[in-house]
């Protein structure tokens, strides 16, 4: 019995466990393996096998990929896609549009999530690494959509011209220090004004559309975009490198 207790796990053992692994991974950046490693194959494989023998294997294995589809859909739903953002995400370079973001057209930089695992890990890691890039979508969004909506851009400018006048006034004549009474009705008023500016102008459908759209472009982007390592080779400096002689 004391003799059991005295074998320690070996660190140089090849075997490890796959949360170990995953865990790993996930701490050392490497989550482009981990995303390309399946995961959940064995429940998968076992599905079909249970299946009654009238049912047929196109049948049975049809059933199994609706089955996963819908089981990563409805993990991509219920996801917070900014649960793992911070601010030093938003304060990094903007990532290469062509390159990073978009990548190889086809199979090699796009493909279905298999597993609602992968889904989550590549739409919380796309957000982060991209967030710059899906701020930028949504900015162009939201102009497309004052585009098509001319009453809300002129209830934009029309209430941002307020906002304008109402500090020019504030700091033209010193109310915050002279009449702080004043001031803070002017101020009342000026929310006011923008309130009725923005339901008579329908700019609150604007931001709807503009947020709804922005969503649902990012979260199909981030979950379909396949995870890369972080710091991409850049050709030019080996095309460079190539280019240049080899000294003796």
């Amino acid at each position: 019995m004391a003799a059991s207790s005295s074998f320690k796990p070996n660190p140089l053992s090849l075997s490890v466990p796959d949360p170990a692994l995953d865990r790993w991974l996930r701490d050392t950046g490497y989550l482009d393996l981990l995303d390309s490693t399946p995961t959940g194959g064995p429940s998968s494989a076992s599905a079909p096998s249970t299946s009654s023998p009238a049912a047929g294997p196109d049948s049975s294995g049809v059933a199994v990929d609706i089955l996963a589809f819908a089981r990563t859909l409805a993990s991509l739903l219920a996801l917070n896609p900014f649960a793992r953002l911070s601010a030093t995400d938003l304060a990094a370079p903007t990532p290469s549009w062509s390159l990073a973001f978009l990548g190889t057209p086809g199979a090699a930089s796009y493909s279905w999530p298999p597993t609602p695992t992968q889904a989550r890990l590549r739409v919380q890691e796309n957000v982060r690494r991209y967030a710059r890039n899906y701020a930028a979508l949504t900015i162009l969004v939201f102009a497309c959509c004052l585009y098509r909506m001319p009453m809300a851009l002129l209830g934009m400018l029309v209430s941002l011209a307020v906002w304008e006048g109402v500090r020019y006034c504030r700091d033209h004549w010193g109310l915050t220090t002279r009449a702080p009474g004043v001031a803070q009705a002017l101020l009342h008023c000026a929310q006011i004004a923008t309130a009725i500016l923005l339901y008579v102008c329908n700019l609150q459908f604007a931001l709807v559309y503009a947020i709804g759209l922005s969503y649902a472009l990012m979260m199909l982007h981030a979950s379909l975009r396949k995870l890369t390592p972080s710091s991409l080779p850049d050709p030019s400096s080996k095309q460079n490198r190539r280019a240049q002689p080899r000294r003796i």
